[in-house]
């Protein structure tokens, strides 16, 4: 229930009933009933908090409750007898006036004890200490040892203090009361298992410390001592062992965050504006040891280095020293200094030591980085923070035939100074947010200064040239690619000096030396999750492109795993993320960190990704909504039998396949079950397609038909180029209308006019595409549901797809239809995919595939086993 404030209650407005109930009353009107009896929880918020001027009869029953919670504390379980009769006949006596103070027995007040310790039990489960915590902060000392350690500044000789104390209860002030552990012995001389549970957790701790041990034994625990500072610092050392025993410790009140001031090596990167840019551009850099932000001298250093303890008396205060590590930090410090002096510090090396992304193998281990800190200095540091605030950049002013959006201006000021440094970028909006026409932007402010590469895949040359002749008509273009010249022209150009930008796809780089052998201004990589694989041709391809500055369009610069991020900024960036191989021990690092993982990869690569999504209105306010659904599906009989044949099969073959044979023999397999899934027909090639024996046909028309009802658009996404065919002749005779068709054979030249037709030609009711061929840079707003009908098993591709129709310019709601065969594999990788979402969100977003081929062969077997019951169909 809900308290009343207490300036709404009164001493007359509260009365006992004769029933024992407590009622608060106001103008003879109940505003509660059933305060105590049948509501602990309330009893127990009102122990909870402090006294506020509140009227004597709900102090006194505060301090009831209080009693009772301090009793939970020191039990440390829900299983605590109540006080005892003649307790219970003395507190009764004690209470205050109150309107049937004469029905207060302790008959009543026992009844009320139980009822606060159930509903402690009902609301605290397994964690008691967590809940009573989180009634009042305070309350999980209560009942505790804590060990605390003082200094004692008029003792040269013992300069610190050591004593043990418990917690009895809270004070009226909701502080708790602190008593000497040796008072224990003496408060519960007559209750030895009360005694023995207060100690239980010093004695835990006495098993890992040696020392606390001993003053256990010599029951030197129970007195004050005077401590050296060897004896403090062993103390501080303990403080893991003693959290995790229980013991509550307690650092003298000067130091920030219960420790002692460390001093530091500290470096200052980039004090100046480097001779040349990029990431071969040599920063300065400038050590030294501060302590509190201050420069220590010589005569410092000599002390601290120079004595025993870890605990050393320095400027008047306390400081913590671990030599051997402030020792290795100073050495590692003095080599980078005199590297940078002698051969200069590049700017990749000097991002990695900001960031604390230690890439290389021989990097110091995280303890021992505690006792250093890079910084930048004044000329990094601002160029740094215009990088991570890019909106506060100057705008610049280009000959752009639209009006940019806000989150767009930014966009180009950041790719204005980030290449103009000579650095690599990658710009990572969401789909549809209009990373062409940044991109666009940033090329007419370039006008005149050599020609700049564009590479994409070839479905998507037409659409760069239809945004150009709409919104940078001054830019001199060229298509470079079959498509949009004859064989012999391409053959017969040996420069590009008359053009400002060169379109090309990545298998025409492959083909054609002079673009490798060509200077260029800019290079820009649309969809560049097309170089995800540092092995592929085309990979290496791109990095031997000579650029000044270059950049990756993708909004998914992780699409499937950490190394997907290194191959880009390997293009990028090269040198940044270190090798292949020193990444891919440094992700395994950090994925085994248990909190905030990612976070020093995060903040190297920030500066070089600019990430917006369509779902932050502070991006971008006037998109409509996107609603994603799953549509589950009920396989035929026939489905279903094939499906069963299918499983057994697999599980005879695994008895006899290993290595290569059987990873081929999985993905086989899953490929087989997700045509089954799909249509029987697909997988038996028989050419019948009747809508009968699949459950997705049967789904697709219900959605279809309402599609069709309501005069919608609608894009169906496989990942099947044999399915399009049949998909659109089942869907055109229920929309009594033919739709469109694309997919890898699709010719490039006609890939335009197919968009072109969907967008503009209201007859043209459905556009059915193959995932790979249309998933990516088109633009399909007309649409305003988009089915997948079978499941690419990797989110970021699928969104990829989606976001055909869900961009700007989109002006309704999309609606995302997602099928699952019930009861299948489709169902369980799905699920499966839910959980595991973690990886590119915690670094950027996205998601990661699942490795089926290395799965064992029973958790296989699990993944596809039909769920009979699941998968009847009514």
């Amino acid at each position: 229930m809900t308290l009343p404030s207490p300036s709404a209650i009164d001493e007359p407005a509260l009365r006992l009933t004769p029933h024992g109930h407590l009622l608060l009353d106001s103008g003879g009107d109940p505003l509660a009933t059933a305060f105590a009896r049948g509501a602990g929880h309330g009893l127990l918020h009102l122990g909870a908090g402090t006294a506020k001027a509140l009227p004597p009869p709900l102090l006194w029953w505060r301090d009831f409750v209080r009693r009772a919670v301090s009793a939970l504390c020191h039990q440390a379980s829900t299983d605590i007898p109540p006080p005892t009769e003649a307790e219970l006949a003395t507190l009764a006596l004690t209470a205050p006036m109150m309107k049937g103070a004469e029905y207060l027995t302790p008959s009543v007040l026992r009844a009320l004890w139980d009822e606060i310790v159930a509903a402690v039990a009902s609301s605290a489960g397994s964690d008691l200490q967590a809940f009573l915590s989180s009634l009042n902060p305070t309350w999980n000392t209560v009942g505790r040892v804590h060990f605390n350690l003082a200094e004692n500044r008029r003792d040269p000789d013992f300069p610190f203090a050591f004593m043990a104390t418990y917690t009895t209860e809270l004070a009226a002030s909701g502080q708790a009361r602190h008593v000497p552990l040796g008072q224990a012995l003496h408060d519960y001389a007559a209750d030895r298992p009360r005694l023995l549970n207060l100690l239980i957790p010093v004695s835990r701790a006495s098993q890992s410390c040696p020392w606390l041990k001993a003053m256990v034994e010599d029951g030197e625990i129970y007195h004050p001592l005077r401590w050296t500072p060897s004896d403090a610092a062993r103390f501080m050392g303990s403080v893991p062992d003693l959290d995790a025993a229980g013991v509550i410790v307690r650092m003298p009140a000067g130091w920030a965050a219960a420790r002692p001031p460390r001093p530091k090596v500290t470096a200052a990167i980039g004090s100046r504006q480097p001779t040349a840019l990029g990431l071969d551009g040599l920063l300065d850099f400038r050590m030294e040891v501060t302590l509190n932000g201050e420069t220590l001298s010589a005569e410092d250093m000599d002390i601290l280095l120079t004595g025993t303890d870890s605990l050393v008396l320095l400027r008047g205060q306390w400081v913590e020293v671990d030599r051997d590590r402030l020792d290795r930090e100073l050495r590692r410090f003095q080599d980078a200094e005199a590297m940078a002096e002698r051969d200069g510090l590049s700017f990749a090396e000097a991002m990695r030591l900001l960031a604390g992304a230690a890439i290389a193998e021989d990097s110091p281990d995280e303890a021992t980085r505690q006792w250093s800190q890079v910084t930048a200095g004044p000329w990094l540091a601002e160029t740094l923070k215009a990088l991570r605030d890019p909106a506060a950049l100057a705008e610049p002013l280009p000959m752009l035939k639209a009006t940019l959006r806000p989150y767009q201006k930014v966009g180009v000021h950041w790719l204005h100074l980030l290449t103009g440094l000579g650095l690599g970028a990658c710009l990572a909006d969401d789909m549809g947010l209009g990373k062409t026409i940044q991109v666009l932007a940033l090329l007419l402010t370039h006008r005149g200064k050599g020609p700049s590469l564009l590479v994409a895949p070839a479905s998507l040359l037409a659409n760069w040239a239809a945004e150009i002749d709409r919104f940078a008509p001054d830019l001199r273009a060229l298509i470079f690619h079959p498509s949009a010249m004859p064989a012999d022209r391409i053959k017969q150009l040996d420069g590009f000096d008359d053009v400002d930008l060169v379109i090309t796809s990545y298998g025409t780089l492959l083909r054609l030396p002079v673009l490798t052998a060509t200077d260029w201004n800019y290079l820009v990589l649309d969809e560049a999750q097309a170089i995800k694989n540092p092995k592929a041709k085309q990979t290496k391809a791109v990095k031997s492109i000579n650029a000044a500055a270059r950049i990756a369009l993708t909004g998914t610069p992780v699409e499937n795993h950490l190394g997907d991020l290194w191959s880009i900024f390997d293009v990028i960036n090269p040198g940044l993320l270190g090798s292949a191989k020193q990444f891919s021990s440094y992700a395994k690092v950090l994925a085994a960190r248990e909190h905030n993982a990612f976070g020093p990869l995060r903040e190297l690569v920030r500066p070089y990704i600019l990430r917006r999504m369509k779902t932050d209105k502070s991006v971008i306010a006037d998109l409509p909504d996107k609603t994603e659904i799953k549509a589950h599906c009920l396989l035929s009989r026939k489905q279903a039998a094939l499906y069963a044949q299918t499983v057994e099969d697999l599980a005879e073959a695994l008895n006899n396949a290993s290595g290569i044979q059987r990873k081929g023999l999985v993905l086989a397999t899953m490929m087989r079950l997700k045509q089954i899934c799909n249509h029987p027909s697909q997988w038996l090639n028989d050419g019948d397609w009747a809508e009968d024996d699949s459950g997705k046909w049967s789904r697709l028309r219900e959605i279809a038909e309402v599609v069709a009802a309501r005069q919608d658009k609608m894009l169906v996404f496989t990942q099947f180029r044999e399915v399009t065919a049949p998909l659109e002749a089942f869907l055109s005779g229920i929309f009594g209308r033919r739709g469109l068709v694309l997919h890898g054979d699709t010719p490039v030249k006609e890939r335009k006019s197919l968009v072109q037709a969907f967008q503009e030609d209201e007859t043209v009711p459905f556009f059915v595409l193959s995932l790979k061929a249309g998933g990516s840079g088109l633009t399909l707003t007309a649409a305003s549901h988009v089915v997948h009908f079978d499941r690419w098993w990797n989110p970021a591709v699928e969104n990829q797809a989606t976001d055909r129709a869900y961009r700007i310019g989109q002006k309704r709601n999309v609606l995302v239809h997602k099928f699952v065969c019930a009861g299948t594999v489709e169902e369980k990788i799905d699920a499966m995919i839910e959980a595991k979402k973690s990886l590119s969100e915690d670094l950027l977003s996205g998601s990661a595939e699942i490795n089926l081929t290395e799965m064992k062969d029973d958790d296989l077997l699990r993944l596809v086993a039909l769920d009979l019951a699941a998968v009847a169909k009514e």
